[in-house]
């Protein structure tokens, strides 16, 4: 789909006519229908004839100007509330990166609730990202402060824990602070059953599921109540506490990737990049590596593959940096790019060994020539591209040339300046802001770094995991990589008999079961 272009400048009152007074969210496009701007509105024709009235021109700071100035036309999507408007606008924000928006543009999200149930005593906790590891989420809630005040109230209604789970020789001594106050029911000391405890649990999620009709006319008795007996305090504190809840649990849309309105064009983003780099035709298939050290514990990196302007999950790519000491962001970049396509290159000469036992050409070439490709063929990228400036560049592209790629396009691209570098350039490329080439490079670079952080961040929480094993006596390292070897983490260990801890070499029986019971305690 090819770029629009409007020629004039179109009366934007002719289609106010049309715009209703909803909750909703709209979008400013400029004259080559490029979203620009993203907003949203308790009242949109309100919101709307704000910015068409001749006098807002006179008044407005030079950012707003500007905006006015470029729009030619915009777009509306209503809703059915206002916290509506808030998540699909922080969605359509991140969708377009427009240029004036300034917030919601970072990789921040809006908050869910995670519970999961089949944890011994379960409790509820805050988190941004949703997984996929059996437990339940409910939201996300546009207005946090109303999240966290509903989260105590429930806490303190069905007594639900917040805390972890003493050691038994803690119990004698040592009580948290919600049980002294009587805002927990104590599960782990068994003040009421686990059966009694979960049921309260399946009960704060059908609140949070919107059945809290009950709940809220209670709160709204008791509130009335203690007006009529003058305690003005106590009624404006449940008056307040009242409105979270309803706010919280009010029915709102998740708005997906797949619901958003969108004006992204990958084809047109594709030809775009293709003209600007010269390259022969669109790049169908491109990957890009990021490197993520946050800290010299765990170096590591990841390969992202973009098929026709979207991401290709399937050909994800994690690595794990083995060669390189410290935080040496070229070598490791080297060692990523040397590892992905050796093993692109072995796996080709094995899919099409009757081209390559004899003949000293690039299989991948020798393939493309003859058109003898099987299944098991890994096709090259049409582009890579690497996070980072010359010294990554030049290094990825040693690793290349030495594998005898030298046809391959290859790119940079430095964060700060969204510079582009390339092979034998001095000078870097600077592709306009709005640009849809600049565009997709972007998405595919920040989709390279969430998912190269997701990775760090695994490591790190399996590694804090590990950690508690060096507080067992009688465990040395030697010991502990031997039974994380064997077992594969500290949960699965956890759930071992003492019989199978102890057929580990250098674990006896005694041992065996000083683990366990430290792992049970």
């Amino acid at each position: 789909m090819e770029a629009v272009y409007l020629s004039e400048k179109p009366d934007p009152n002719e289609k106010l006519r049309d715009v209703p007074h909803k909750p909703g969210v709209y979008l400013m496009k400029d004259r080559l229908n490029r979203v620009i701007y993203v907003g949203k509105a308790r009242d949109l024709r309100k919101r709307l004839a704000q910015y068409f009235t001749p006098s807002r021109r006179l008044v407005a700071d030079l950012k707003t100007r500007a905006l006015l100035d470029s729009v030619w036309d915009f777009e509306i999507h209503t809703v059915r509330s206002e916290p509506e408007a808030l998540l699909l606008e922080g969605k359509l924000i991140k969708e377009f990166r427009p240029k004036y928006n300034i917030s919601f543009r970072d990789d921040k999200r809006f908050l869910l609730v995670k519970v999961n149930l089949a944890d011994a005593i379960p409790r509820f906790q805050l988190t941004r990202i949703k997984k996929d590891d059996g437990c339940r989420y409910f939201g996300p809630f546009a207005h946090s402060g109303a999240l966290r005040t509903t989260l105590r109230w429930m806490k303190k209604k069905w007594g639900l824990r917040s805390c972890r789970v003493f050691e038994p020789n803690e119990l004698d001594y040592k009580r948290c602070m919600d049980y002294m106050i009587k805002n927990c029911s104590a599960p782990c000391i068994r003040k009421v059953s686990l059966e009694e405890y979960k049921a309260r649990v399946l009960e704060a999620c059908e609140f949070l599921e919107g059945q809290s009709q009950e709940f809220l006319k209670q709160i709204e008795q008791e509130m009335t109540a203690a007006a009529e007996k003058l305690q003005f305090e106590r009624a404006a504190e449940l008056r307040n506490v009242l409105e979270d809840l309803r706010r919280t649990t009010k029915p709102v849309r998740r708005f997906t990737r797949g619901s958003l309105p969108t004006t992204v064009n990958p084809e047109a983003d594709l030809r775009m990049l293709s003209d600007a780099l010269l390259l022969p035709g669109p790049p169908t298939v491109m990957e890009c590596f990021d490197i993520s050290n946050i800290s010299t514990t765990h170096v590591v990196a990841s390969m992202v593959s973009f098929r026709n302007g979207v991401p290709d999950k399937a050909n994800y790519r994690r690595y794990r940096i083995r060669t390189v000491e410290g935080q040496d962001d070229f070598a490791s970049m080297a060692e990523v790019v040397r590892r992905r396509y050796s093993r692109i290159l072995l796996e080709n000469r094995r899919a099409a060994p009757e081209i390559a036992e004899f003949s000293q050409e690039n299989p991948n070439d020798a393939v493309h020539r003859t058109g003898q490709c099987s299944e098991r063929f890994v096709r090259l990228p049409d582009l890579i591209i690497v996070d980072g400036g010359k010294g990554q560049l030049s290094a990825a592209c040693k690793e290349l040339q030495r594998l005898g790629l030298h046809e391959v396009p290859i790119i940079g691209l430095a964060k700060e300046f969204e510079e582009i570098y390339r092979p034998g350039r001095a000078l870097p490329l600077q592709l306009p802001k709005d640009s849809g080439a600049l565009q997709i490079l972007q998405r595919i670079r920040d989709e390279a770094h969430r998912f190269a952080n997701g990775y760090h961040q695994l490591l790190m929480k399996k590694r804090i995991a590990e950690s508690v094993l060096d507080d067992c006596a009688g465990v040395s390292e030697s010991r502990k990589q031997a039974l994380l070897k064997r077992f594969g983490s500290v949960d699965r260990l956890r759930k071992a008999s003492v019989e199978q801890i102890a057929e580990v070499e250098g674990i006896g029986e005694k041992l065996a079961e000083a683990i366990k019971g430290f792992l049970n305690r």
